[in-house]
């Protein structure tokens, strides 16, 4: 039986371990099948609004391509195409959009965007990313861990940069859900929301996950298998970017920062990446980067997302 069907995807949070295990046993079917040429037309007429008050190459394409790939049909929807702009509210988009279309994809500043289109929406709202939180992509990335290492509960993770970001933020809470030890390499300034650190410490308690918050960068990255950062200036959040890179120089992924982690540890950025900013190209480029591999994995876990949430 799918417990998924009609629900919404705002948060890890909403969701058990199980229940995201068995997206990704979909994922790595279609994954499969999609390799061997082998159609699945599992959403057949369906149709996904996507609404995008920020631009997007992975999130678009992903999903665009996604749905087209299980039989539906995808609407692109920027600010200026929807009411919105003229001041409709959010409660009354969600009202409409719900008796045309059979899913809701939103990529928006505001969290409470996402919210409020989940309250009033009677079909599934798919958080495609916001400022507080990138549930799609945090479930991406630890299935593309497991697609490296198989079971991932016990293995370490550790994020660099800007501790404060969306993305901390799901990983955080992923890895309490997957049982995934978590440092977080960060200046004091940039510590991800109290309540997050809060929940994912009491769920990882239950699940042998351990929490770090990590001044220096060396430390942060001792025995883990996985290498993690972001863009340092977040889009719509610039803010004085001298004085923020200077503090975060010291948490560049480079390869004398790589050589400190586990022998085989992997190296993972949820792109755009800027080369030699948070990111060395010679890592970026190199054998133990699973960049591309985790950027092509939001097709195909995106698209076990919609499944479940629309047809099995």
């Amino acid at each position: 039986m799918n417990t998924l069907r009609g629900r919404h995807f705002v948060s890890l949070m909403d969701y058990t371990r199980e229940e995201l295990v068995s997206i990704f046993s979909l994922a790595t079917r279609l994954k499969a099948e999609l390799k061997a040429n082998h159609p699945h037309r599992l959403l057949e007429g369906k149709t996904l609004a996507m609404i995008f008050e920020k631009p997007s190459t992975r999130t678009r394409i992903s999903f665009e391509t996604g749905i087209y790939q299980l039989g539906g049909t995808g609407l692109y929807l920027s600010r200026n195409d929807l009411q919105l702009g003229r001041g409709e509210t959010i409660p009354d988009t969600a009202r409409v959009l719900s008796r045309y279309v059979d899913c809701i994809m939103a990529r928006t500043y505001a969290h409470k965007t996402i919210t409020d289109l989940a309250t009033y929406s009677s079909v599934p709202v798919i958080n495609g990313l916001t400022d507080y939180l990138h549930p799609c992509q945090a479930l991406t990335d630890y299935f593309t861990m497991q697609e490296e290492f198989g079971p991932i509960a016990g293995r370490k993770l550790c994020y660099l940069g800007d501790g404060s970001n969306n993305m901390v933020h799901s990983l955080l809470v992923g890895a309490a859900i997957f049982g995934v030890s978590i440092s977080i390499g960060t200046p004091e300034k940039y510590r991800p929301a109290e309540e997050i650190l809060a929940w994912t410490r009491k769920h990882g308690a239950e699940t042998g996950a351990r929490v770090e918050i990590v001044h220096d960068a060396t430390a942060a990255v001792k025995d883990a298998d996985v290498l993690y950062t972001d863009v340092w200036m977040s889009m719509g959040q610039e803010e004085d970017r001298e004085a923020k890179f200077a503090l975060l120089q010291p948490f560049q992924i480079n390869a004398a920062l790589l050589s400190k982690a586990a022998p085989k540890a992997i190296v993972l950025h949820c792109l755009p990446a800027h080369r030699g900013e948070e990111l060395a190209s010679e890592v970026m480029d190199g054998p133990q980067s699973r960049v591309f591999d985790q950027a092509e994995n939001r097709l195909h876990v995106q698209k076990a997302l919609m499944v479940k949430l629309l047809a099995e």
